[in-house]
């Protein structure tokens, strides 16, 4: 009797860290110019973002932290745009990075519990990225203990693996990427490589949920 009410003690204290509803802060809406059709295979149907619980500490993690990449040029914009908490869709508020297969890297300064990822690449036009891919690991080049947390690269073009997510429209609402169960690591590294309307790889703002 004693280890059932210790069992049902833990599992209720468990179940109250799990207290609230990650909701993201969205930016407005800010579609301009003339919509572009977009043409790519394993395109998911527009729905809102999950509203999954989460422990009550569950913040940021990755807002002012700094950020690399593949590209040590950016064409337009800096790096730091990634997490400088800026979300709104006009010039001065993105980075674009050369055209092809890159990454931006995210260094969150020390292993944490990572619950969810938010992304945000470009919304002042509906286009969907190419082989998008977000890993977590504690190896800052990505050569070893890496875990995927998306995948909508389907064909492998990238050799990162076959994902098994699909390609979304870009919106204001961002994309929230649910790790469940949460994995722990330092880096998060993003690739992406081109979009529907242009070659070129962009990010507005991107956000790590952990602790």
């Amino acid at each position: 009797m004693k280890k059932t009410i210790i069992a049902f003690v833990a599992l209720a204290a468990a179940l109250c860290s799990y207290a609230k509803p990650l909701k993201l802060d969205v930016p407005r809406s800010q579609l301009t110019g003339t919509p572009v059709p977009i043409k790519i295979d394993n395109l998911e149907a527009k729905t809102p973002n999950p509203e999954p619980d989460v422990p009550e500490d569950v913040k940021n993690i990755a807002k002012g932290k700094k950020v690399t990449s593949s590209d040590d040029f950016p064409l337009i914009g800096e790096l730091e745009l990634v997490t400088d908490g800026d979300k709104e869709a006009a010039e001065g508020s993105y980075v674009e990075i050369q055209n092809g297969f890159q990454w931006v890297q995210i260094d969150l300064e020390k292993t944490s519990e990572i619950f969810a990822v938010a992304v945000w690449h470009y919304h002042s036009q509906e286009r969907a990225y190419k082989d998008v891919v977000v890993q977590v690991s504690d190896d800052p080049t990505f050569k070893s203990g890496v875990k995927t947390i998306f995948n909508n690269d389907h064909d492998n073009s990238a050799k990162l693996g076959k994902g098994q997510n699909k390609a979304y429209v870009e919106t204001n609402l961002g994309k929230l990427m649910v790790v469940n169960p949460p994995v722990k690591g330092r880096y998060i590294r993003l690739y992406s490589n081109g979009n529907t309307s242009n070659d070129m790889n962009h990010y507005i703002e991107v956000e790590v949920f952990g602790r």
